[in-house]
């Protein structure tokens, strides 16, 4: 597989509702989409890297000035036997991994395009249809929530998920738990909390909540692992999982019970298979964590969800509660069952809408394979 052709788009897409997180609230994503050209075929690969460096260090620019001046000149022109090898390729450049997963997982799609597979096939995937859970950011009030849990438990999402903040944590749980009964819920504290708030967290053990994510920062797996110690709740842990290896550890000291893969977040495709697999060797159950994708993003994420130790709902919903119209189409729907099907086309397995795309784009770069002059 040779890559002859790289191309950058930053794009800007306005969010059908706001989201708010412990970080603060968006009503707009800013985002790149990196395409790999070879032999005829285009790879798509979305870059979840933000504006702001609030979820991770990484932001667009920093993604965009990394994929155009290092990875780049390291990808193309040349000349890699699988996608799987990318990854490796770029072991001179530290961390980075969002950068480096929207080249590398554009490289699985152009390689499942290519053999004219689609991309769960060549991932290893083997179930036809994911289970979809959905995610609530924080609301103005508890009836806003409530309307908005009613909404997406009647489009048929198998899992809720809410956001929480100090201040906003018990009181919305126990409302839901009220109103609802004994839904699937869990809830992501976005690492808003410390080993302080130890005893607080722990009136979240009366309400049979799947898990808590990400209850403390992001590079403390020591400090989760006492956590852990004192709540029944199984804790997931999403921002602290950067790496394979820092998966084994948060494993091996007992930090977590579960664990949310993103792709970006440990480096691509590649890495996140191994992740699940280091997982499922430790009866880890895993789920696939969202980070406001669009459709591009959202067929990847549904492509890897279908590995078979993907055993719980992941934050992979549909197109429509996020961006209308979005840059595929049809968009992604979730079935009444709370199910999506996996694409079964070549590669990502959407059709890209090209006039949507060029009308969100703000910025874009080409960075071809050199020509050589003729003596």
């Amino acid at each position: 597989m040779k890559i002859e052709r790289l191309e950058l788009h930053l794009l800007k897409l306005p969010l059908v509702h706001f989201f708010e997180t412990s970080f603060g609230r968006t009503s707009e994503k800013h985002f790149i989409i990196v395409s790999v050209h070879g032999e005829g075929a285009i790879g798509y690969g979305e870059c979840v890297a933000e504006q702001d460096p609030y979820y991770s260090a990484e932001t667009n620019a920093d993604a965009w000035h990394l994929v155009r001046d290092y990875i780049a000149p390291r990808v193309v022109g040349a000349d890699f036997q699988h996608p799987r090898d990318v990854f490796p390729a770029l072991k001179a450049i530290r961390g980075h991994n969002m950068a480096k997963a929207a080249v590398e997982m554009a490289a699985w799609d152009l390689f499942a395009r290519q053999r004219g597979a689609p991309l769960a096939v060549v991932l290893g995937g083997s179930r036809q249809r994911i289970a979809s859970g959905v995610s609530i950011g924080i609301q103005d009030s508890l009836d806003d929530l409530a309307a908005l849990v009613a909404r997406e438990l009647e489009a048929g999402y198998r899992r809720i998920k809410i956001k929480i903040k100090p201040g906003w944590d018990v009181e919305p749980v126990k409302m839901i738990r009220a109103r609802f009964g004994a839904i699937p819920l869990m809830v992501d504290a976005n690492a808003a909390y410390t080993l302080a708030d130890a005893s607080h967290l722990g009136e979240l053990d009366g309400f049979e909540l799947m898990m808590i994510e990400q209850p403390l920062d992001y590079d403390d797996i020591a400090d989760h692992a006492l956590l852990q110690r004192r709540l029944q709740t199984p804790i997931c842990l999403d921002e602290s999982i950067a790496s394979v290896r820092l998966g084994e550890e948060a494993i091996a000291r007992g930090a977590c019970r579960i664990i949310n893969i993103k792709p970006g977040r440990v480096g691509g495709f590649g890495e996140s298979i191994r992740l699940h697999d280091v997982c499922a060797a430790n009866q880890i159950p895993v789920w696939h964590g969202g980070m406001l994708e669009s459709g591009i993003g959202r067929a990847a994420n549904i492509h890897l969800s279908s590995l078979p130790n993907f055993s719980l709902p992941g934050d992979v919903a549909a197109s429509k509660r996020y961006f209308d119209p979005d840059l595929i189409d049809p968009p992604s729907e979730v079935d009444r069952d709370g199910t999506i099907p996996v694409p079964t086309g070549p590669g990502l397995g959407v059709s890209i809408v090209a006039e949507r795309l060029e009308r969100a784009t703000l910025e874009r770069q080409v960075v071809a394979v050199p020509t050589v002059a003729m003596s």
